[in-house]
């Protein structure tokens, strides 16, 4: 029965914490409040993981460290760095094996279909910071330091689910309202099942092979508008109605909340199609891309 920690309770966190727990390792699940799932297999630890000695007594021990955290959205360049420095040198220092939850700001824009060997040429903030996050750790792992792995995740999507799809478009699909929407409803996006996360993240720390590079979480293919179709088709809805941002909405909306100005900088992934490739870790874990009925199903 192998210890591992995971960092982060949100949707995904908790879903990678009870994956592992359901399959009989021992799990410490590392949070500022100390929350998450109530489950015989779960620890559940309150401790800002920005806190490198704290958080290296908490991880001593572990077989591997999932970190699945993240700081508010807007704060990203000044807040990322120091916590995910906190992180590795816990793993470093305990000895465990390091998976990383990434995502696919990194790769900047694109016209093509993006691998996990697109070049990391980034220019947005966000996207210069995972970058660098990544590059850090690999750095790490090349320099034989601890086993370090990435899992790059679209739009995360699922019951519990944090973004600009579950925040700005479901609730108003599933009430009959407009729903404005960041970006083109009509151009094809990435998205992550929270549950096909979780599982890619445990099969990568998992193996032997895994280490020392990135790789995809499986992909829904479709647009926003397709993907509230679905979802108000299943749950008795109206046929949504969706319009984009103006760029006057968003500047006034920023100085309500300063997150709404970060979604022009990442406007690249929005306005135009946003396609990745999850080829390679379907073809080395056998790891498909759940139904996007069967997603937007679950409550």
């Amino acid at each position: 029965m192998a210890q591992q920690v995971v960092i982060g309770a949100g949707a995904t966190g908790i879903a990678t914490a009870r994956l592992l727990a359901d399959g009989g390792d021992r799990v410490r699940l590392i949070t500022r409040s100390g929350g998450g799932p109530e489950h015989p297999g779960i620890e559940r630890i309150a401790l800002d993981a920005s806190e490198p000695e704290a958080l290296a007594e908490a991880v001593a021990g572990a077989a591997t460290v999932f970190n699945a955290a993240a700081t508010a959205y807007h704060t990203w360049p000044e807040t990322m760095p120091a916590l995910f420095g906190s992180v590795l040198h816990a793993a470093e220092r305990a000895g465990a094996g390091y998976v990383m939850l990434g995502n696919h700001y990194g790769y900047g824009p694109t016209t093509g279909t993006v691998t996990e060997d697109s070049p990391m040429e980034p220019h947005t903030r966000k996207g210069e910071v995972r970058a660098e996050l990544w590059r850090r750790a690999k750095a790490a792992h090349d320099a034989g330091r601890l086993r370090v792995t990435e899992v790059r995740a679209g739009q995360f999507l699922g019951a519990g689910s944090f973004s600009a799809f579950t925040w700005l478009v479901e609730p108003h699909v599933l009430k009959g309202e407009l729903a404005l929407v960041d970006g083109n409803p009509d151009a094809v996006h990435s998205f992550s099942y929270i549950g096909d996360v979780a599982a890619a993240l445990v099969a990568v720390g998992r193996s032997e092979e895994a280490w020392g590079r990135a790789w995809h979480a499986p992909v829904i293919l479709a647009t926003v508008r397709e993907v509230a179709s679905r979802l108000a088709a299943l749950r008795g809805a109206p046929e949504p109605r969706l319009e984009q941002f103006t760029e006057r909405e968003l500047s006034l909306l920023g100085h309500t909340d300063p997150v709404w100005s970060e979604f022009r900088e990442m406007s690249y992934m929005s306005d135009r199609p946003f396609v990745v490739d999850d080829s390679a870790i379907r073809e080395a874990f056998g790891l498909n891309a759940s139904a996007l009925d069967e997603v937007l199903g679950e409550r």
